[in-house]
């Protein structure tokens, strides 16, 4: 981490396999994650960049982004969901010592105006059990939070999950609304990557979660050349250069949208039957990249900062064409996932984060099976990934933690257990030094270690 001593042990250049150790269900074979040159020694900060469709270290050593989402800040709240109930150290102490490497937080763009702005509230936490939260605002919370990342070793990536701070506002399908214009919504971006430019806890921003619309709607995301505002390609790219002519060191994550035209077709074609439309392509919300065939994100000088985010989800959250019939693994990819998003990873393109993907269990056998293919789908290729989510109160999906906030869910964890990257029995943390799970943790290791051969 930066401002702090890093591990001066020599990095050691073998392919090795992640040893991934996770009970039932059963996960196909562990993808190679290993180090693409001998180092003098480990890199100083813990910034990372890609390689084709590969994120590295500083160093050149492969990474692998296992996480999870934790969403409440970019919610009318404004501050994590469960610390009425739960201590924020024992929820991040857990994740980490889990295996979770990175948290995906979600923020809305006026959160990031008030804060900007010196606007800040004094958030819905219970303090007897969280008196360490006693007189802090809520952007006081999120940086004694990130104390707590830096302490177990976790890494962030924040996500501008609506413009507005609302429980609902992910679905309006754009990146502006009503006083929040896309200006804004950039200037936004650039104050919290100054707030945190040398602090490598944040290692990457996810520009705006689930961008979509159709043809029909009066506000809707594209994909193309244009500079239109509602272009997300062209808003990515501007965010993006703006965030990296700051900090240039930070992953920008560039998720899809919701339809494609298909060959022959155009954005101005009509939209007859949104299921199964002659002139367009349909995918989940974020979850079409078909447009990055013909139209890449281009983010100049600092490309290799440059990684595409699908998300995924399963029947319980919509009843998606795909899941008619006797579906599998194989049917998902190449009906699915390769023409959507996994053929950037198949052509080396650029690396994919799944940002969300995750449900229920138990309660519908075709939910499970889309799950457990999706998760071998992804352990089988390193693809990095964030489940969604933590928070239980996530109402199509639920969490990694049961209602009382403090229980996790067993089941669904040991469905993403192998997913969590893994070495010699031990997971994998994002910083050189700290252990995942802090510096006396005995389920983790640092990076340094995992390429030092500890």
């Amino acid at each position: 981490m930066s401002a702090r001593t890093k591990l001066q042990a020599a990095a050691t250049a073998a392919i090795a396999l992640l040893g991934l150790t996770a009970a039932a269900p059963a996960a196909t074979a562990a993808p190679t994650v290993g180090a693409a040159a001998v180092v003098a020694a480990a890199p100083t900060s813990d910034w990372l960049r890609t390689d084709g469709n590969k994120i590295v270290d500083e160093a050149g050593n492969q990474v692998w982004l296992t996480g999870a989402n934790w969403f409440g800040f970019n919610a009318s709240e404004r501050v994590f969901h469960g610390l009425w109930s739960a201590n924020i150290e024992t929820i991040t102490r857990q994740m980490a010592e889990r295996g979770i490497n990175i948290v995906r937080v979600p923020i809305s763009t006026q959160l990031l105006l008030e804060w900007k702005a010196g606007q800040t509230v004094r958030p819905n936490v219970n303090t007897y059990v969280n008196p360490e939260l006693n007189g802090l605002n809520n952007l006081q919370v999120f940086d004694y939070w990130l104390g707590l990342c830096e302490k177990y070793g976790l890494k962030v990536m924040l996500d501008v999950h609506s413009a507005e701070a609302d429980n609902s506002g992910h679905v309006y399908p754009v990146w502006w609304k009503g006083s929040v214009t896309t200006e804004l919504f950039y200037q936004g971006w650039e104050w919290i990557t100054t707030r945190y430019r040398t602090n490598d806890t944040i290692v990457a921003m996810d520009i705006k979660n689930e961008p979509h619309g159709t043809p029909n709607d009066p506000q809707r995301a594209k994909w193309d050349s244009s500079t239109d505002q509602d272009n997300f390609k062209y808003a990515c790219e501007t965010a993006g250069r703006r965030i990296l002519a700051i900090n240039p060191n930070v992953l920008i994550l560039c998720e899809g949208i919701e339809v494609y035209p298909r060959p022959g077709a155009t954005w101005n074609s009509p939209n007859t039957n949104p299921d199964r439309s002659p002139n367009y392509f349909y995918n989940w919300w974020g979850g079409n990249l078909r447009g990055v065939a013909q139209h890449p994100v281009n983010l100049g000088a600092h490309q290799r900062q440059l990684v595409y985010s699908p998300h995924d989800y399963g029947p319980l959250v919509f009843e998606q064409p795909w899941f008619a019939g006797n579906f599998d693994k194989n049917s998902l990819t190449n009906d699915v996932w390769r023409p959507n998003w996994f053929y950037i990873h198949e052509q080396n393109i650029a690396p994919l984060l799944v940002g969300e993907w995750g449900g229920r269990l138990g309660q519908d056998a075709r939910q499970d099976r889309w799950m457990a293919a999706l998760r071998d789908l992804m352990v089988e290729n390193g693809i990095h990934h964030t489940f969604w989510c933590l928070n239980p109160n996530s109402g199509d999906t639920g969490g990694l933690l049961l209602d009382d906030w403090t229980r996790w869910d067993e089941t669904k964890y040991n469905l993403l257990k192998p997913a969590l990257w893994q070495h010699n029995g031990k997971f994998v943390g994002l910083d050189h030094q700290v252990r995942l799970g802090g510096t006396n943790s005995t389920t983790g290791i640092s990076l340094g270690e995992r390429y030092a051969g500890g």
